[in-house]
């Protein structure tokens, strides 16, 4: 850390000097342009940037199948806009690796393909994009998800059960969008500044995001489940069912207080939300003491369900926890 005294020039005007090193280090100099962004009591200072967008290359000779794919969707998170792909020759599989990798994320797509490289670009403009739009797209998902997953199962409905799978993908497109948007307003004040949401909040926002993502997880968990289960017992069913209803209040409770504006109300829906998480325990007891009476493999089968609805409703707690803590005083 270094100081600096703020002088007056003028009459009027405040001034204050740059650190030297700091200047040479992001090319400061007489005449270069800076930019200013308040943000409560502090002020971030940034040199001003002309990229608009933001390239990156990656060597993906030694990458293939899963990794690769990975290492794409790591690149895009990270922030880049245009991400080059380069090899001696890139494989058939590699090249199929980064068709899976594209169309795993939103508004990306394939703008230059050769011999030994492939370029890929993000065709949507960061500046429109909403962190709040995003984070509420996956609560729908995820929660009608959940539902339809137990439904699913009662109804021995494999159609439906394969739906909820297949939107799993929806959710996991979503939740490296928030992550984008999340590392971007880190990086970058003005990126901040263009989202019109404080840095506080879209931390908050980013981790309620993850607990969706996983509950959208334990969703495709329990179609998985169901595809391979028979019809179960009906009091077993309409536990699971009851279960499942808890587990969706907790999470509409802890959304809800995640976007409440005002603070007795976030703080009244976070409460109630934390309180119903220790009701579910109880009622998890209540159905693993019915699957004793089950034939083992379908037990076992319906006791991970359970254990799945039973995680889904402490995600919403955490989300919970989260929305109190956002809307607590701030020092």
């Amino acid at each position: 850390m270094e100081t600096r005294k703020v002088q007056v020039t003028g009459g009027s005007t405040y001034t204050v000097s740059l650190p030297k090193t700091w200047a040479t280090d992001n090319d400061v100099s007489a005449g270069t342009t800076v930019e200013f962004y308040p943000e409560d009591d502090a002020l971030l200072l940034t040199p001003q940037s002309d990229i608009e967008r933001q390239e990156g290359s990656l060597d993906i000779s030694s990458l293939e199948g899963e990794r690769l794919t990975r290492a794409v969707m790591t690149m895009y998170v990270s922030g880049f806009d245009i991400i080059r792909l380069d090899a001696g020759r890139i494989t058939t599989d590699q090249r199929r690796a980064i068709r899976d990798a594209t169309q795993g994320l939103v508004g990306v797509e394939v703008l230059e393909e050769t011999t030994d490289s492939v370029v890929i670009q993000d065709l949507l403009d960061s500046s429109e994009l909403s962190i709040v739009n995003a984070v509420t797209r996956m609560r729908l998902i995820a929660q009608s998800m959940l539902e339809d997953a137990v439904t699913a199962l009662t109804e021995n409905d494999d159609d439906i059960a394969e739906d909820v799978i297949e939107r799993d993908d929806d959710v996991d497109r979503l939740w490296l969008v928030v992550s984008r948007i999340f590392r971007a307003t880190l990086r970058s004040p003005k990126a901040a500044e263009e989202l019109g949401v404080p840095r506080e909040d879209c931390f908050d926002f980013h981790s309620s995001a993850r607990q969706l993502e996983r509950v959208a997880d334990h969703a495709a968990k329990i179609s998985n489940l169901a595809l391979k289960l028979e019809e179960i017992p009906e009091p077993v069913a309409d536990g699971l069912e009851e279960l499942r209803t808890d587990a969706a209040t907790v999470l509409e409770k802890s959304m809800d207080a995640l976007f409440a504006d005002e603070t007795e109300e976030a703080n009244r829906l976070g409460h109630d939300a934390r309180e119903a998480v220790l009701e579910i325990d109880e009622h998890t007891r209540q159905i693993d003491d019915m699957l004793r009476d089950l034939e083992p493999v379908q037990a076992q089968s319906l006791g991970l369900i359970v254990d799945s609805l039973s995680r889904s409703a402490d995600y919403g707690g955490n989300i919970a926890e989260t929305a109190l803590q956002k809307a607590a005083p701030r020092p």
